[in-house]
């Protein structure tokens, strides 16, 4: 017999108006997800964000990261913007978050190399990526960073085909996606349900030693391929998710798909 659905709580804002302690860190953490953990101060949290032409998105992106107070640095860096990003991003700057440190490529190299610059210039022990658009809830990083604070995850993904709410994607999408999802699980015996998420929070030492070459969307597999190899189990917890459209300017297209499965199968056979 099934157990009778529990209705979802509505998850309180995270307060911008001060400082949290531990204490009230993890009494917000027990409202938020019914549960409890203590936040490590020996594991500070980079956010790592690339950007490219997200102008109307960033800066309530940036805004949203900033008000969880979770992230002791937000590295964002801007991958040769020309629709005005770059004017919103010195704005921001001009504000004086102490946390807050943008970089500006001098052309587009692509998302994957926008990431690969940001894992260098970051010193958190735990790293979470965070897309410029509004698809992703800062909101959700309680739940991705629990795992990795209590010590039984390494690499945790935020799924977003694990019940979370979210806005119904584009079907074509999803096939996609649950395509290369399947791929990653028969090449590199896994069970995820989610390999193209963007949401992924990991240790440091997780990359230490790991050579990524991905320029672009390709990062996704590539990364996901040799966490894999590492013998390393990736955590999942169910995310929000907020799609948009094409129209609104959603960049991936259907041929990065082909990409991503010749990535999966490239790192499956070599380094």
């Amino acid at each position: 017999m099934t157990e009778p659905t529990q209705p979802e709580q509505q998850r309180p804002a995270i307060p911008v108006d001060h400082d949290l302690d531990t204490q009230q860190f993890t009494s917000l953490m027990r409202s938020s997800w019914g549960g409890n953990f203590i936040l490590r101060p020996e594991l500070p949290l980079s956010v790592l964000i690339p950007c490219y032409n997200e102008v109307a998105t960033v800066e309530e992106a940036v805004r949203r990261v900033l008000a969880t107070e979770l992230a002791q640095e937000i590295i964002l860096v801007d991958d040769g913007s020309t629709d005005g990003t770059r004017e919103v991003l010195r704005r921001l700057e001009s504000e004086g978050h102490a946390s807050l440190q943008i970089y500006y490529a001098d052309r587009n190299r692509g998302k994957g190399a926008a990431l690969r610059q940001a894992m260098q210039l970051a010193s958190g022990e735990i790293l979470i990526i965070q897309d410029a658009d509004l698809e992703y809830d800062p909101r959700d990083y309680p739940i991705l960073l629990k795992p990795l604070h209590e010590g039984i995850a390494r690499v945790v993904y935020g799924s977003r085909f694990l019940g979370g709410p979210r806005k119904a994607m584009n079907f074509w999408n999803m096939v996609a996606n649950k395509l290369l999802t399947l791929q990653t699980n028969v090449l590199y015996n896994a069970i995820l349900s989610d390999m193209e998420t963007c949401y992924k929070a990991f240790r440091r030492d997780v990359i230490a030693d790991m050579r990524l070459n991905a320029r672009g969307f390709e990062f996704e597999p590539e990364f996901t391929a040799k966490v894999l190899k590492q013998g390393i189990r990736i955590y999942e917890v169910p995310i929000t998710y907020n799609g948009r459209e094409w129209g609104e300017g959603k960049k991936i297209r259907w041929t990065d798909a082909f990409i991503a499965a010749w990535t999966l199968l490239r790192y499956r056979i070599s380094d």
